[in-house]
């Protein structure tokens, strides 16, 4: 592994969780960069070694080899709509109505259910569009709980917040790091 990526993923100071560091993590890229995938190896890697993880993770819609919108899935498998062409926002990013409400229901339970790891993909503009999932994001990160979340490059009051935090470590994912951050992403989080 090269410096750069070690000096990436190297601990913050952070509170402790049974005896260890709590790691907190956000993956920061553009779209399409390859978070998500980086998100979900690192969920699959510490499920295989037997810790318990909340949260969830966002998967395209398609139709017709077309994007038509967002779904996000819970760790159980629950499955919601999260945007869509064809709902009727606001609000609105970008061509995608939002669903807060369906969001809301499958989204904010999952990230109390008692884990070590919560994954969070993502916070992005749609999700960030629910004051109670804002709400819950920000008390998540004063628990003793490790986090990965997935977070848009781009500015917003509560990512900005969270990136700025002394215990929160912001990482860049690229295409020349985003295969090894998985692997030295698991290591840290089992440390």
């Amino acid at each position: 592994m090269n410096g750069e990526l070690a000096q990436m993923v190297a601990p913050s100071p952070s509170p402790k969780h049974h005896g260890r560091p709590v790691v907190r993590v956000l993956l920061e890229a553009r779209p399409g960069v390859g978070k998500t995938t980086v998100a979900r190896r690192v969920l699959d890697l510490v499920r295989r070694d037997g810790v318990a993880v909340a949260g969830f993770t966002t998967v395209e819609l398609c139709e017709a080899g077309q994007r038509v919108g967002f779904a996000v899935e819970t760790m159980d498998g629950a499955r919601a709509v999260l945007a869509h062409v064809d709902l009727h926002g606001p609000p609105w990013v970008g061509k995608y109505g939002v669903d807060v409400a369906a969001f809301e229901r499958l989204a904010v339970p999952a990230l109390a259910v008692p884990a070590r790891v919560v994954v969070i993909d993502e916070l992005g503009k749609m999700e960030l569009a629910s004051a109670a999932f804002r709400e819950t994001v920000r008390d998540l990160f004063t628990r003793p709980v490790d986090v990965v979340a997935t977070v848009h490059a781009f500015a917003h009051p509560v990512t900005d917040e969270l990136k700025a935090r002394p215990n929160v470590d912001v990482v860049r994912v690229t295409a020349g790091n985003r295969d090894a951050l998985p692997k030295r992403l698991q290591h840290r989080l089992l440390g």
